[in-house]
């Protein structure tokens, strides 16, 4: 049975827009790069206790997933820097418009795939 008035807005009636895709995404890559960021400090955590746990860590890292989590992971944290900087800008008072929310927001999306291809390229040494 469908609802055809809801009580409140609901994902079903509701119309997504940049800057909500940006919030949601933002909250979600939080908590992913605090996470990371615990997986490095249990990773040199293991340093001291000795040479063969860094190796498997290493080993791991060189894997195609490996690879592709640090790669996933640099996206990340470029994401949530760039959203951190567009709620500076907020917390000034400046972007609410909607037309410079709509475009900072996208600044935010390809800037981060950007500054991540950009990085990439850097580290196999093509730039």
């Amino acid at each position: 049975m469908e609802n055809k008035k809801p009580l409140s807005p609901h994902i079903q009636i509701y119309s997504w827009n940049i800057s909500s895709l940006i919030s949601i995404s933002h909250r979600i890559t939080g908590v992913i790069n605090i996470l990371a960021l615990t997986l490095v400090c249990l990773w040199i955590a293991l340093l001291l206790l000795g040479e063969s746990n860094y190796e498997y860590i290493k080993f791991f890292l060189q894997s195609f997933f490996g690879k592709f989590l640090i790669l996933c992971l640099t996206w990340s944290f470029i994401f949530q820097i760039l959203s951190e900087i567009r709620h500076l800008f907020w917390d000034f008072g400046y972007g609410f418009e909607l037309i410079t929310s709509k475009i900072s927001g996208l600044f935010v999306i390809f800037g981060s795939f950007i500054l991540t291809v950009l990085i990439y390229l850097i580290g196999k040494q093509i730039i």
